[in-house]
């Protein structure tokens, strides 16, 4: 979410996704805030710093892990004291395994924790057991919540196609087996004991990877889905696992203002807003091109921003938020009307 005011944010975010709410990650904090930085938080064991570059490996923690962790426990805080009461599904989120070791530096040589293999089963064990107090953590402030864990791999593809670069910049680090990238991710993914989601919003998702790593549900941008990379899509949604679909644009989405009010939820397709129906309908059509019974698509997509919500204005946001839940509201009676994909 764009901005620094946790508090704001869950309000928006608890007000405009009831059935859904999710703990916000606000990276215009800084250092600590930032995707790489708020799990480096929580990593047990293997302390970490900001460099010129971002993050890496340090020796003993300092106070830019201290100022990590600070910011995540009064986030925790803001999300027990608005989620008090509250029973249903609720959202959490932290890089995942692959993207950490392609971002966090080793110390001294600039390189990622990606061009050392022993770093990398090292930080991932760091991260399975930090993950899992982080749930337990988040659980207990929240004790009627079913926590759904959402593990962010947008380096996925280069980390599998050898396309992250090493320090100089001049090439690039060999391209990781696809198995040793499975067995790791699921070794994270088992840590958490609950519903988990891989998200990766960049080109070439890696679906067999993920589903064969044993993630719940699947996060990725339609726009960046390619044609002959449907095939995985259909393998997952016949698996059962959930899709979470990016289909509404966050930057295109209208701003309601600083303090601004979103729409409220329509009652029917009738009743929507343009983009809502629009969202809800590009949904539909991957199902119809799927060849996929048109029931599973209610039952398993989950319409969601394309990615970029923390660099629009906090107006946009509550926006599209308000967008994801009246397109979903109206995803069942769309498919009625449609008729069955085929």
């Amino acid at each position: 979410m764009p901005g620094t005011d946790p508090a704001e944010a869950m309000r928006v975010i608890a007000g405009e996704l009831p059935g859904f709410p999710y703990l916000p990650e606000l990276p215009d904090r800084g250092p600590g805030a930032d995707l790489t930085g708020r799990t480096a938080a929580l990593l047990v064991d293997i302390p970490a710093e900001v460099s010129p570059r971002g993050w890496r490996l340090a020796e003993r923690p300092g106070r830019d892990l201290a100022r990590a962790r600070t910011m995540l426990s009064s986030d925790l805080d803001v999300l027990e004291e608005v989620l008090q009461g509250f029973r249903g599904l609720v959202k959490i989120q932290l890089c995942g395994p692959w993207t950490l070791a392609a971002t966090l530096e080793l110390p001294k040589t600039m390189n990622v924790v990606l061009a050392d293999p022993g770093a990398v089963a090292d930080l991932t064990a760091s991260l399975a057991e930090g993950a899992a107090a982080h749930v337990a953590e988040v659980a207990k402030r929240v004790p009627g919540a079913h926590l759904v864990v959402q593990f962010d791999e947008p380096a996925l593809p280069a980390v599998i196609g050898g396309l992250v670069p090493t320090a100089s910049g001049l090439s690039r680090l060999a391209a990781v087996e696809a198995d040793t990238v499975q067995d790791r991710l699921s070794q994270v993914l088992a840590s958490t004991r609950g519903y988990t989601l891989v998200h990766c919003c960049a080109a070439a998702v890696p679906f067999g990877i993920i589903l064969a790593a044993g993630a719940d549900g699947l996060a990725f941008d339609l726009s960046q889905l390619r044609r002959g990379e449907e095939d995985g899509v259909a393998e997952a949604a016949e698996a059962g696992i959930g899709l979470l679909t990016g289909v509404v644009p966050s930057a295109a989405a209208p701003d309601a203002g600083p303090g601004g009010q979103a729409r409220a939820a329509p009652t029917g397709p009738g009743d929507g807003s343009a983009e809502a129906v629009q969202a809800a309908e590009r949904v539909i059509r991957l199902w119809r091109r799927l060849g996929l019974p048109p029931e599973t698509c209610a039952e398993q997509a989950v319409i969601t921003p394309a990615c970029g919500l923390a660099g629009v204005s906090p107006g946009q946001a509550r926006a599209a938020l308000a967008r994801c839940r009246e397109a979903a509201g109206m995803l069942a009676e769309l498919i009625e009307e449609t008729g069955e994909p085929g």
